[in-house]
């Protein structure tokens, strides 16, 4: 049941602009917000074809048994591509340099730069994973510490940045967006917040879930983990993200492995070449 309005994509340009401090703070958070919506749309787009193919897949593809054999190899060849029977497939990286290793092929071909992924319980809603992506991270306008209304470089409020999802969802609420779209801001953090975790690590927030409440939401939580408001912004290899989760401990990258496995890996170079900005391999 919907309790506010469903934005469009004018209005989601002007829920940014009504509290975006300066043009800086503007370009940084709506365009992340940009490129998450675009690699979401992908993320789902390839969902919903396996989701199509369901029928027609072979009962032990790796789309349908949701493993994959994920790993990370080092790859040392010049054309990690490349294969033999009973060897892994690599996501395209750099030899010598760490990349995740596939032991079991998937059955369907990359789509959109993405590889693997399992067949999804029902088809996604792409306009709401859109949406949800354009607005995920608008909290971050108020965790901004320096907002470049005087000229000077942004910079946010580090100590109090894991605020800014509930931030943005209590924003949303408050301009009559409806719930479901707020959520995509509340519930993105990391790979999914939990109660135990904000009092474990005694974070600055009510103690709470923060985690995807549909797919649509967890969508949009995996395709943020490949795109960093850092300044210059920046794309995050799969690998890049699996080292920055293990940072927060062994299960937060488990629970990495696991999301790759289920939406598949996204191929950052060509999104960083279209949206001109580098690659943290």
């Amino acid at each position: 049941m919907t309790t506010g309005y469903i934005p469009t994509l004018a209005q989601v340009d002007e829920l940014h602009k009504k509290i975006a401090q300066s043009q800086a703070a503007y370009d940084l958070i709506h365009g992340h917000c940009v490129v998450v919506a675009d690699i979401a749309r992908r993320m789902a787009r390839r969902q919903n074809a396996l989701f199509m193919r369901r029928c027609t897949l072979p009962s032990d593809a790796p789309e349908k048994t949701g493993d994959f054999g994920l790993a990370l190899t080092s790859d040392e060849s010049d054309n990690p591509s490349e294969t033999k029977r009973g060897e892994s497939i690599r996501a395209s990286s750099a030899p010598g340099s760490e990349s995740f290793g596939m032991l079991r092929i998937p059955a369907v071909p990359p789509t959109d730069g993405i590889t693997g992924g399992t067949v999804p319980p029902r088809l996604i809603d792409e306009r709401m994973v859109v949406i949800g992506g354009l607005l995920h991270d608008i909290g971050t306008y108020f965790l901004l510490k320096q907002d470049g209304s005087d000229g000077e470089p942004l910079k946010f409020d580090g100590p109090h940045y894991v605020q800014h999802g509930l931030k943005g969802y209590e924003y949303l609420l408050g301009e009559g967006v409806d719930e479901s779209v707020a959520e995509f801001a509340r519930n993105h953090t990391g790979v999914g917040l939990t109660k135990e975790a904000v009092i474990a690590q005694n974070l600055p927030l009510p103690p709470a879930d923060y985690v995807p409440m549909n797919l649509e939401q967890e969508v949009v939580m995996v395709a943020d983990k490949y795109n960093s408001k850092s300044i210059p912004p920046k794309f995050l290899t799969a690998e890049a993200y699996a080292r920055k989760a293990a940072r927060f401990g062994e299960s937060n990258k488990r629970e990495w492995l696991h999301l790759l496995e289920r939406y598949g890996i996204v191929d950052v170079k060509p999104l960083a070449a279209q949206y001109h900005m580098r690659v943290v391999e």
